[in-house]
């Protein structure tokens, strides 16, 4: 049975999706100690969902440095509090690698808020935004693209929290967690219905979304 996928998903449809979550192991990394044997594990893996968060400004003109890198394996995800490492050997070590794919979304935007941390030479990053393409489909919402390819929806409710907060709560690290694990998901079915031909695109007329989106 092919699977139907859309060029464009509905906002509107978004909302009455089951929620997905990230379910496997959520580990918090909050020394420089503790980032060497993290990335020791995640360059032991064949592939990596990437992600950031930054604590969010409500003032004109204030800016935050970026609070958060998680990087998930199929079953392990670490969430690095750059608030308090800062980029260090190890995690420098971990983005310029080129060795193992580290998938992530809009990740250009990402990387620009990482170097304000530090400076390094970015390694094997593919950005889904490049990818989606080859299937037809033309949103680059991370929650547009999950939805449309497996029917569930990636809540976005913790995005403006407190990043820097002294302890991040389960919600938040769920969250972060899931965003990055979700990019692994989505590249390798993308991959799969490209290898396959296993899906069938329905384009959606523009006035149609149009209405939709109202």
């Amino acid at each position: 049975m092919l699977k139907t996928i859309y060029n464009k998903f509905n906002k509107a449809d978004i909302a009455s999706l089951p929620i997905e979550t990230f379910p496997g192991r959520i580990v918090v990394i909050m020394s420089e100690g503790e980032t060497e044997k993290a990335v020791r594990y995640l360059l032991s893996q064949n592939i990596l969902g990437v992600d950031t968060e930054t604590r969010p400004s409500f003032r004109r003109g204030e800016m935050h440095k970026v609070s958060l890198l998680q990087v998930s394996s199929k079953d392990i995800c670490f969430l690095f509090r750059l608030n308090m490492t800062g980029i260090t050997p190890s995690i420098k070590q971990l983005l310029e690698n080129t060795e193992v794919p580290m998938i992530g979304l809009s990740w250009h935007d990402d990387l620009a808020s990482l170097k304000r941390r530090a400076n390094f030479k970015p390694g094997y990053f593919i950005d889904l935004q490049s990818v989606v393409g080859k299937i037809g489909i033309e949103d680059l919402s991370l929650q547009k693209i999950y939805a449309n390819l497996f029917g569930k929806k990636i809540s976005k409710r913790q995005r403006l929290t407190n990043w820097d907060a002294d302890v991040l709560t389960d919600k938040q690290k769920v969250y972060a967690a899931t965003d990055a694990w979700t990019c692994i998901n989505i590249y390798e079915e993308i991959n799969r219905l490209v290898a396959t031909g296993n899906y069938k695109l329905e384009v959606i007329p523009e006035i149609q979304i149009k209405e939709h989106d109202i």
